[in-house]
């Protein structure tokens, strides 16, 4: 099934349309989308957003791990630098800070009726799309590559079987899930 989504154009688009819906739809009923949730936490007063990114990440990663030792995917990680990641996080940043919504909870809140997502946050992505990419050359010349670490991961890095690095993370990750709810955050 892997093998023929990877073939096909057009149902790859289909499978990324359906499941990027189905990503909003979540994140809608989650309550991340909400603007009062949202600087809730950035108040460190209302922990939602890092309950269900962290659902999300012990979800993903065991997921995408268990697919690859079927050998249903294989992991193409991106190589990372500190000047991208710098770059990134001051433009992801900026329009979280002034608008109050990441690409993703933007996208939910526009699926939702919200019209500060609709005109403020996807003129924000297109505005930052667009100063990002003229100035893209010149990052690239200057900035992206500093500090490049590669394709790194932390199996690779450790040299030891994904699986101990991914149960003893998951365990953490819920445990400090546990810790949030049982603290009442």
């Amino acid at each position: 099934m892997f093998e023929e989504i990877r073939n096909r154009k057009n149902l790859q688009l289909l499978f990324g349309l359906l499941t990027g819906i189905a990503f909003g739809f979540l994140l809608q009923k989650g309550g991340v989308t909400r603007y009062d949730v949202i600087i809730g936490q950035l108040l460190l007063e209302d922990f939602t957003v890092v309950k269900v990114m962290l659902t999300a990440v012990v979800t993903g990663m065991v997921g995408i791990h268990f697919l690859e030792s079927l050998g249903a995917v294989h992991l193409h990680p991106k190589p990372g630098s500190v000047g991208s990641s710098v770059v990134g996080g001051v433009i992801f940043g900026v329009g979280f800070g002034i608008l109050g919504y990441c690409p993703g909870t933007v996208m939910g809140a526009v699926g939702q009726g919200n019209l500060d997502a609709l005109f403020g946050g996807v003129t924000g992505i297109l505005i930052g799309t667009a100063a990002f990419a003229s100035a893209y050359p010149k990052l690239e010349r200057t900035v992206l590559h500093k500090g490049d670490f590669g394709d790194v991961t932390l199996p690779l890095l450790l040299k030891v079987n994904q699986w101990l690095v991914v149960i003893p993370a998951a365990m953490l990750l819920g445990l400090v899930l546990i810790f949030l709810e049982r603290v009442g955050f």
